[in-house]
C-alpha cells in the first residue's frame, strides 16, 4: 500500500492478537465476518455502507505473527521477498459485524466479492504483497459453506465477463489483530485519501442457497444481492466503438463519491474535442494495453493508438488540475506557454486573425465556447481582438507583472490564460479582450 506511515512510526501502537468473539449490542443479536480485500481503509469503508451491518473494524489475521502491527508486516513481507523468511504474514483484513435479522451473510459476501478484484493473488491493483491478498476467513461451518457458495457463483460470473480464476483463500480464522487506532475510519477522517477503485465491475448475481446446500444442510435463507444494470456498463469497453487516435476513458466504481463528483463537475458538460467514456470495469477497452494496474476511482486514461500515453488518478473536485493535466496532453509546448506560463504568441502570427467566417471560437482544452465571431473586429494589434465575450466564457483577474497594470482574461472552463481586457474597443463598451489566436479553436457554423 502506497502511503505514508510516518504516523504510525510516531504513535508506535502495537496490538495484542486476541480470539474473534461476537460484539454483544444491547438489544441486537449480531455475527460477524472477517474479509481481506486489500487495503482496509477502503475495505472498511465499503463494508460499511451495507444496511444490516453494525460495525467494521480494520485489522490483521491469517498469519503467524502473534502480536504484530502494521510496520511489522510490512518489515516481513520485504523479508518473504528477499527470500530471509518463510513464516506466514498476516493479510490486511475488515472484521464486518452485522445483524443477521437485517442482512444476510450471503448479501455481505456479495459486497465483497463486487469490491475488489479476487483474481489478483498477492495484490489489489498497486498494492503488492501477500499482506493484500483476497480472503474469508471464517468462524463456522456455515459461513464456510457460503463462502464456498458465492465463490462458484462469482466465478461463473467473471467466466462469462473475461475474468480469470478466483485466488481468494477461504480459510479458519487465526491470529485476528485489531490494527492501530489511526487506521480505524480512516476515509472518514481523511475524506481525500486513498479510495480503491471498487473492483471488476462485475455484479454478483444472486441468491446462492440452492449451490450453498451442496456443502452444507444449515444455511439459512435471506435476501440475495440484486442484479441490477448500471448507467456506466460493467463490460470491457469495446475498442471497435472507440476513436483508435486518441481516446479519454474514465474508470469509475460504484458508489464512489469521488467519480460522482467528477461526473457532475466534468463529465455532465463535455464539450472536448478528444472524445471520453466511461466504464465500470478495470479492463481496458479490447485490444488496448494499460501501461499499469489501476488502483483508485475514479481513474481517466489517455489512449492513443491503443495503448496508454497519460492517466490523471483520482479526482475530489480540483476541476483546473484535472483540465490543465488534460491541456498538457492536447496542446502544442507553444500553446502550453501561453496558457500554463501566461506567454504571448509574436503579433501578426495567430493562424485566426484575420477570420471573418460567421463561427465561434473555442477553449481549446475543454470546447466551450469564448467568443462569437460577430463580436471581433479588427483591431491593427496584431492579435484577434473582441469587444464581447460569451456570458460566464471568461473570468478577470488583476496583473502586476512586467510593472504593468493590466486586467488578465482567462477560461472560465479550464482556467488556461487567454490574453487581457483594454478600454480602447469600440463603442459604446469601449472594450477590447486582447486574446492569443494561437489558445482559440475556430469553428465554422455550418
Amino acid at each position: 500500500m502506497k502511503r505514508v506511515v510516518a504516523m504510525a512510526a510516531a504513535l508506535g501502537i502495537i496490538m495484542g492478537a486476541y480470539a474473534v468473539e461476537k460484539i454483544t449490542i444491547p438489544g441486537q443479536a449480531t455475527d460477524y465476518v472477517v474479509l481481506g480485500m486489500g487495503c482496509f481503509w477502503g475495505a472498511e469503508k465499503r463494508m460499511g455502507e451495507i444496511p444490516g451491518v453494525v460495525d467494521v473494524e480494520s485489522g490483521y489475521a491469517g498469519g503467524d505473527l502473534p502480536g504484530a502491527g502494521y510496520q511489522d508486516i510490512l518489515n516481513h513481507e520485504r523479508a518473504l521477498r528477499t527470500g530471509k523468511t518463510t513464516v506466514r504474514n498476516h493479510a490486511e483484513v475488515v472484521k464486518v459485524v452485522f445483524d443477521p435479522d437485517k442482512v444476510t451473510l450471503e448479501t455481505v459476501l456479495g459486497k465483497f466479492w463486487e469490491s475488489h478484484d479476487p483474481t489478483q493473488g498477492n495484490r489489489q491493483g498497486n498494492d503488492i504483497g501477500s499482506n493484500y491478498r483476497s480472503a474469508i476467513y471464517y468462524h463456522d461451518a456455515n459461513q464456510k459453506a457460503v463462502g464456498l457458495a458465492t465463490r462458484t457463483v462469482y466465478q461463473k460470473a467473471l467466466d462469462a465477463a473475461g475474468y480469470g480464476r478466483i485466488t481468494t483463500e477461504i480459510l479458519p480464522l487465526k491470529n485476528y489483530i485489531t490494527a492501530e487506532e489511526y487506521h480505524q475510519n480512516y476515509l472518514k477522517k481523511n475524506p481525500d485519501g486513498y479510495c480503491g477503485l471498487g473492483g471488476t465491475g462485475v455484479k454478483y448475481p444472486g441468491s446462492v442457497r440452492k449451490v450453498a446446500q451442496t456443502h452444507t444442510s444449515s444455511i439459512s435463507s435471506g435476501t440475495s444481492v440484486a442484479s441490477t444494470p448500471s448507467k456506466i456498463g460493467v463490460e470491457a469497453l469495446k475498442s471497435d466503438d472507440l476513436n483508435p487516435a486518441r481516446q479519454l476513458v474514465a474508470f469509475e466504481a460504484e458508489h464512489c463519491e469521488f467519480c460522482e463528483r467528477f461526473e457532475k463537475d466534468i463529465m455532465s458538460h463535455w464539450q472536448a474535442e478528444v472524445p471520453i467514456a466511461r466504464t465500470l470495469n478495470s479492463n481496458p477497452p479490447s485490444g488496448w494495453t494499460l501501461e499499469k494496474p489501476l488502483f483508485a476511482a475514479p481513474t481517466i486514461v489517455l489512449f492513443k493508438n491503443g495503448k496508454e500515453v497519460a492517466r490523471y488518478t483520482g479526482y475530489n473536485g480540483e476541476k483546473s488540475n484535472f483540465w490543465k493535466w488534460l491541456g498538457f496532453q492536447l496542446l502544442s509546448p507553444e500553446q502550453q506557454k501561453i496558457a500554463f506560463k501566461q506567454g504571448t504568441e509574436p503579433p501578426f502570427t495567430a493562424s485566426n486573425l484575420d477570420e471573418k467566417r460567421p463561427g465561434r471560437f473555442i477553449d481549446p482544452v475543454t470546447g466551450a465556447t469564448l467568443f462569437y465571431s460577430n463580436t471581433k473586429f479588427e483591431s491593427g494589434t496584431g492579435w484577434p481582438s473582441f469587444f464581447e465575450p460569451v456570458e460566464g466564457a471568461v473570468t478577470l483577474h488583476e496583473d502586476n507583472s512586467h510593472g504593468m497594470k493590466r486586467i488578465e482574461v482567462r477560461s472560465a472552463s479550464s482556467g488556461i490564460h487567454l490574453g487581457h481586457l483594454f478600454h480602447d474597443g469600440p463603442p459604446p463598451s469601449h472594450k477590447r479582450y486582447c486574446i492569443n489566436g494561437n489558445v482559440l479553436k475556430f469553428v465554422a457554423d455550418q
